[in-house]
């Protein structure tokens, strides 16, 4: 795959399929040398879809091939068509994806999951939550959540990746299961939430780190890394602007009202954008056409719509939506900070998102012509829709990372 370049990825995203291994006799093979399929695919440490085209490779493919030993010439063309669909399918035509040799990129082999842990930590004074889960020897991949979510959003992503990383998640001061101040003892800002996420890596030791931004998360994500640029390892961007071209102008108008007219009928006219109808249906199923629903979790929603459930509650996120105008004022100075520091990014982002639009992840190319960019057939809560894509995307690409 080469870098600098754009990959749009369509609804027919091949994704590896694979044999159910369930344990017994019907998940072993053996091998060549008189092995058993399943213990190769544990010491591979494989998982999921992986560990079943090893099986089905190591169990069926072979067991094929002793069979036409037998048989000779007739049972072939068979083995050859099995072994075929055991390594994976071919790749679409007109596959922008796809090499020359007609096969889909080979995604890399999963690995078993770490077990997730829920932990709080002390920071600036206030409780902070966070998931967590990976070795601690492991490189670090930090997952900053957008509105109006948490942690949870990466529920899914967080054991994709776990078996090969230390993944951090924290939740906002005010978001999620972190503390909530109130909105009248605390003005919500994002300097606000990038000082404690900053103190949050500070507390947890993390020196090194890959920093993954979604929608909020960039803002908040720029601010740490300019604080600390010594820290970042790479960046990881996913439906998160740094450029206007991902902005319509009626979002554009939206924000400055919000910034500007800080009165009871402003801000009541922001908190009709943290409704709940307006979460579900605004927030995340509008970017969804209505045969890609079943991808969304209604979990997702239920979750955040739990944690804006009181008015105070819902004042934060209102106070950080009048806030965000000081994010499109500080656009030059991230970019700039990108010109100069030119750190490894990888763009990963839903193009169906009807907020920020696809012509943002493209900018982005334009500071960091060796960006490697990926438009999916997902929208603006992409992980929601494309876990799997993305974790093989962010894996691909934190193996070429230098330590």
């Amino acid at each position: 795959m080469k870098r600098g370049t754009e990959r749009g990825e369509g609804k027919g995203t091949t994704l590896a399929i694979g044999a159910r291994t369930t344990g017994g006799a019907s998940a072993r093979g053996r091998s060549g040398t008189g092995g058993d399929a399943r213990s190769e695919v544990e010491r591979a440490g494989l998982t999921g879809a992986a560990a079943g085209r090893r099986v089905h490779r190591t169990g069926l493919g072979r067991a094929l091939q002793r069979f036409a030993s037998v048989a000779l010439v007739p049972l072939v063309p068979l083995v050859t068509a099995l072994a075929g669909c055991a390594g994976g399918l071919p790749a679409r035509r007109g596959d922008p994806d796809a090499p020359a040799g007609g096969r889909a990129p080979a995604a890399p082999d999963a690995a078993w999951p770490e077990k997730t842990y829920y932990r709080t930590v002390a920071v600036r004074g206030r409780r902070i939550f966070y998931r967590e889960a990976g070795r601690a020897d492991r490189p670090v991949l930090l997952l900053l959540h957008g509105f109006p979510s948490s942690s949870h959003s990466y529920r899914e992503l967080i054991p994709l990746l776990s078996g090969r990383y230390r993944v951090v998640a924290p939740d906002y001061l005010g978001s999620g299961f972190s503390e909530h101040p109130g909105p009248d003892e605390v003005t919500y800002t994002f300097d606000l939430l990038a000082d404690h996420v900053t103190g949050f890596t500070e507390a947890l030791g993390l020196a090194r780190y890959v920093l993954y931004m979604q929608d909020f998360g960039a803002p908040v994500g720029f601010r740490v890394a300019m604080a600390h640029p010594e820290r970042l390892r790479g960046l990881v961007v996913q439906n998160g602007n740094a450029y206007l071209d991902g902005l319509p102008e009626e979002l554009r108008a939206f924000i400055r009202r919000a910034h500007e007219d800080r009165s009871q009928a402003g801000a009541a006219a922001v908190a009709e954008v943290v409704s709940g109808a307006a979460i579900r249906d605004q927030q995340y199923l509008r970017h969804v056409p209505g045969e890609r629903r079943e991808r969304m979790s209604p979990d997702a929603w239920t979750h955040d719509l739990a944690f804006l459930a009181t008015p105070e509650d819902r004042a934060i996120q209102v106070q950080l939506l009048q806030d965000y105008q000081t994010n499109i004022d500080a656009y030059p100075a991230w970019q700039a900070f990108l010109r100069a520091r030119k750190p490894p990014t990888l763009v990963v982002w839903g193009r169906s998102d009807a907020d920020f639009i696809s012509a943002g992840a493209r900018a982005y190319l334009r500071d960091l012509p060796g960006a490697e960019l990926h438009l999916l057939d997902a929208g603006h809560f992409a992980v929601e829709e494309q876990a799997v894509a993305i974790a093989q995307h962010v894996t691909r690409f934190l193996e070429r990372l230098p330590p």
